[in-house]
C-alpha cells in the first residue's frame, strides 16, 4: 500500500512502524472472511481493510470525523484478522496508534465521553468496582436486565495456599477477576502448589489494558508502570515468573517491552517484565503438570468440555493448543466447536459499550459452544467467561478449575486407599 504521510507523522517516534504495516498490507481481503463486525455489519469500513483505509487516510492528514471514530470504535480488537493476514500485517498495533490520534483530534459528544469516562473509571480500579459490584448484588432483583446479567452471585473460595517452597512466581491479580471470580487465582496457587511452586499475591490492580484499547494511553502507561514498579522487587529476588490468568491481561503484559521500548527509565525494567509474563497453560506445558496424574485416570463427573479459546489467547499471544493438550492429558472428552476462532463479543469493555453487536456474537457462540452437548463451557479469559455465562444454561468456568478439581479428586482418592 503506497503512503503519503504527513511530516508531523514521519517524526513521529511511531512514524516508521505506522508506514511499515501500511505498506504491508496487500489489499488482499482475507482479512474480511474473519472479521466478526464485518460479517454482521456488511460494511467495509467495519472491515480490518477498511478501517486501515480510515487510519491512513487520518495520516495522510484528511480531516475525519466521528463516522470515522465510530468505525474504529466498532472494531472488537479480536486480532483474527493478524492470524488470517498472509502479509503479516500488525493490525492491532496501527488500530491503537489510530484510535489515540483520533482520539486527540476529536471530542466526543457528551453522553458516550461520560460512559466511557465512567466505564474507565470504574472497571480499572479494583475498590470502585468491588464497591459497585456488592451494592449492586444487594439490589439485584430491581436492576434492568442488561445490569442485572453481568452481576455473578458471590463466590465463596478456599484458603489461598501457604506460600512453603523454594521455587516461587507472582500472579497478577487484575482488576475485576478478584471480585467476580475469585476461585480462578486460588485453583491456580494450589495446582503450582502441587508442583513446588508457590504464587506470591501482589497489590490488586489494573494491567492498563482497558484504558490503553479506549484511547486513554497515558493513563493506561501509568498503570503499566505502577504494575512494573509492584513487581520489580520480587523479580530482582528470584521469583521466576509473572503468572497471568487472564489472557486479555497477558497479551497486553507481554507487549510492557514494546510499549516502553523508549522510555530510559522503563524500558530495561518493562522488557524483563514481558520476558518473564506466561500464560498459566505455558507455565504447566513447561512444568510438565501430566505427571502428577496417576497412571489410570480415577473417575471423574464433568467429562465432555466445550472448549472457547479467547482471542485474546489465539490471536493475540498466538498461543495454539496448550489447553487443548492439557484437558485432553487429564481425561476431559472435547467436545467440536464449530467456528472456534471467532469473538465471543465480549472484548473488554465493548459488550457495555456495544451490546447490540456484543450479544450477536454470544448468541452465535453460545450456539456453537453448546452443539455437542457439554457439560461444561470452559475459557481462560475472566471477561469471557462473565460475558458467556450470563446467557448460558450450563456452567462456564476458568479451565484451571477444572485441573485444580482434577487433581484435589485424585488426592481424595489416594489418601482414601491409605486409610484402607
Amino acid at each position: 500500500m503506497k503512503t503519503a504521510l504527513t511530516e508531523v507523522v514521519q517524526q513521529a517516534t511511531w512514524g516508521k512502524e505506522v508506514e511499515q504495516i501500511l505498506r504491508a498490507c496487500v489489499h488482499c481481503g482475507f482479512c474480511t472472511a474473519v472479521c466478526p463486525t464485518y460479517q454482521l455489519l456488511g460494511n467495509e469500513l467495519d472491515s480490518p481493510r477498511g478501517r486501515i483505509y480510515l487510519i491512513k487516510s487520518c495520516l495522510e492528514g484528511n480531516p475525519v470525523g466521528l463516522e470515522t471514530q465510530r468505525h474504529l470504535d466498532l472494531c472488537l480488537t479480536c486480532r483474527a484478522c493478524e492470524t488470517a493476514c498472509p502479509s503479516g500485517v500488525q493490525y492491532g498495533r496501527l488500530l491503537d496508534i489510530g484510535r489515540n490520534l483520533i482520539e486527540e483530534q476529536l471530542t466526543r459528544p457528551l453522553k458516550p465521553r461520560l460512559w466511557r469516562w465512567m466505564v474507565r473509571a470504574i472497571l480499572s480500579h479494583p475498590r470502585r468496582f468491588n464497591t459497585l459490584l456488592d451494592i449492586g448484588r444487594i439490589f439485584h432483583l430491581i436492576l434492568p436486565k442488561t445490569l442485572r446479567e453481568k452481576i455473578p452471585p458471590l463466590i465463596k473460595t478456599a484458603d489461598w495456599p501457604v506460600p512453603n517452597h523454594t521455587r516461587h512466581m507472582m500472579v497478577l491479580e487484575g482488576c475485576v477477576q478478584p471480585s467476580l471470580v475469585p476461585t480462578i487465582n486460588v485453583a491456580t496457587a494450589r495446582v503450582l502448589d502441587r508442583l513446588g511452586i508457590s504464587l506470591l499475591r501482589t497489590s490488586v490492580g489494573c494491567c492498563g489494558a482497558l484504558n490503553y484499547h479506549l484511547g486513554a494511553q497515558a493513563e493506561a502507561l501509568n498503570q503499566m508502570r505502577r504494575m512494573i514498579d509492584e513487581w520489580w522487587p520480587c523479580l530482582e529476588t528470584g521469583t521466576e515468573a509473572i503468572v497471568i490468568t487472564a489472557s486479555g491481561c497477558g497479551t497486553l503484559v507481554k507487549d510492557y517491552g514494546y510499549l516502553f521500548r523508549d522510555d530510559p527509565q522503563y524500558a530495561d525494567k518493562a522488557a524483563r517484565v514481558s520476558e518473564l509474563t506466561f500464560d498459566i497453560s505455558e507455565i504447566l506445558i513447561k512444568e510438565n503438570i501430566s505427571a502428577l496424574l496417576p497412571s489410570t485416570p480415577p473417575p471423574h463427573s464433568t467429562k465432555k468440555v466445550a472448549l472457547h479459546i479467547p482471542c485474546s489467547l489465539r490471536h493475540g499471544q498466538k498461543q495454539e493448543g496448550l489447553i487443548e493438550s492439557l484437558l485432553t492429558q487429564f481425561g476431559f472428552e472435547l467436545t467440536a466447536v464449530a467456528d472456534n476462532f471467532t469473538c465471543c463479543g465480549s472484548a473488554g469493555a465493548y459488550s457495555i459499550l456495544y451490546p447490540t453487536i456484543s450479544q450477536q456474537l454470544r448468541e452465535n457462540k453460545l450456539t456453537a459452544l453448546q452443539a455437542g452437548e457439554p457439560q461444561v463451557i470452559a475459557t481462560a479469559n475472566i471477561g469471557c467467561q462473565i460475558h458467556l455465562q450470563s446467557q448460558s444454561p450450563i456452567p462456564v468456568r476458568h479451565w484451571i478449575e477444572l485441573i485444580a478439581d482434577r487433581l484435589d479428586n485424585r488426592l481424595l482418592v489416594s489418601q482414601r486407599k491409605n486409610r484402607l
